[in-house]
């Protein structure tokens, strides 16, 4: 079995089970690994435990299903996703969201915090320079049928020195910033992350004059601090708009034309 698909079966098994009591070493068994090896090459590509990824990929299902089903519960929601007691789940979905699961269900519509990890899907692709995206098929339909739609793509300033103070400040700087986006989208707008740092707010609207304020409200807020532990760090965003060309069709050439977006307005 390549490396490549390994880390798929591993994101798939992940994905199958998300709901259930996994560990590493139940992921290892069903990918015919060791659980060394698999903990090693994951954290290779992905920069991230399984573990850390299980809980992320788990907080955001969670908080999907929070916004989307009012009728539950949150102790149902934390039964449904492993959690016996309503506070060892508050405490994994603060961890995940810096907010309480009470807070995050007043929520217009699910954001994509933590998607799935992508794998490169071509044999000739290269393994580190892929492996940080995320996967969006499952938005690919919509794509498709807001072709005369405007995107509003966004990627975070500097997170590098971010990072350097604290992995967890970093995270922070993660949610605030699609907190931003979150704040200016309406409720048919879809705001979704692409990679390490990016976001995208896929609009509902053809009015280039509507996104192109929602822009602008997003900019507005550059140079505002987040807070993490005592210490006030400014976070800004470069920000952009653009309708993707008709004849962009096959999934990577959307996403493709989503990533340089973001990578040109820097």
């Amino acid at each position: 079995m390549s490396t490549l698909e390994l880390l798929a079966n591993v994101l798939e098994y992940i994905e199958q089970h998300i709901t259930e009591d996994i560990h590493t070493d139940d992921i290892a068994k069903a990918c015919f690994c060791s659980r060394s090896s698999l903990e090693k090459i994951f954290r290779f590509a992905n920069h991230i435990s399984v573990r850390d990824y299980i809980i992320r990929r788990r907080m955001t299902r969670a908080g999907a299903t929070l916004v989307m089903c009012p009728d539950m519960s949150i102790l149902d929601v934390a039964v449904m996703y492993g959690y016996s007691s309503n506070e060892a789940f508050t405490r994994a979905f603060r961890q995940v969201w810096n907010q309480l699961p009470s807070e995050h269900r007043a929520r217009k519509r699910p954001t994509e915090l933590y998607p799935r990890l992508d794998t490169p899907r071509e044999s000739g692709d290269d393994l580190m320079n892929n492996i940080r995206k995320f996967d969006i098929r499952n938005l690919y339909d919509i794509f498709q049928q807001r072709r005369d739609c405007w995107f509003i793509c966004a990627d975070i300033k500097h997170l590098i020195p971010i990072n350097e103070i604290s992995r967890k400040a970093g995270d922070l700087a993660i949610v605030e910033s699609m907190a931003r986006l979150d704040a200016v989208a309406e409720e048919d707008d879809i705001v979704f992350r692409i990679g390490g740092d990016e976001f995208v707010i896929l609009t509902a609207s053809p009015d280039e004059a509507a996104a192109r304020e929602k822009q602008d409200m997003i900019l507005l807020h550059n140079g505002e601090c987040i807070n993490f532990e005592g210490r006030d760090i400014p976070l800004s965003l470069y920000v952009c708009t653009l309708k993707l060309d008709k004849k962009t069709e096959r999934y990577g050439e959307l996403f493709t034309a989503l990533w340089k977006a973001v990578a040109e307005v820097k």
